[in-house]
């Protein structure tokens, strides 16, 4: 069965945060963009000093993306600050996104 991640990245440079989707491994993920091997007009072209802030592993796609949505809907530093502060908060969106 395919995993899925809801990432959220930090760049101290920019003081900003992204929220992606992904199926591969967030390491890997994270590796790929400070390689910088997606498009130049990706957010992450920005900043070489980007971190994994958080993350959630999700049952399935559809999920994931309602989740990412969810996060980037809040437009909040201090929301996704609380992601990470608060782990029920995770486990309270996993459960509204439940598709199964």
């Amino acid at each position: 069965m395919e995993k899925f991640f809801v990432y959220i990245l930090h760049s101290n440079s920019l003081n900003r945060f992204y929220t992606g989707l992904t199926s591969l491994s967030v390491l890997e993920r994270l590796e790929n963009h400070i390689a910088k091997k997606y498009s130049k007009f990706n957010f992450t072209q920005k900043a070489n000093d980007w971190i994994l802030f958080h993350s959630i592993e999700c049952e399935s796609l559809s999920q994931a993306r309602m989740i990412e949505l969810h996060i980037k809907k809040m437009k909040s530093k201090i929301y996704i600050q609380n992601l990470k502060i608060y782990p029920e908060i995770s486990t309270k969106l996993l459960i509204k996104y439940n598709v199964n």
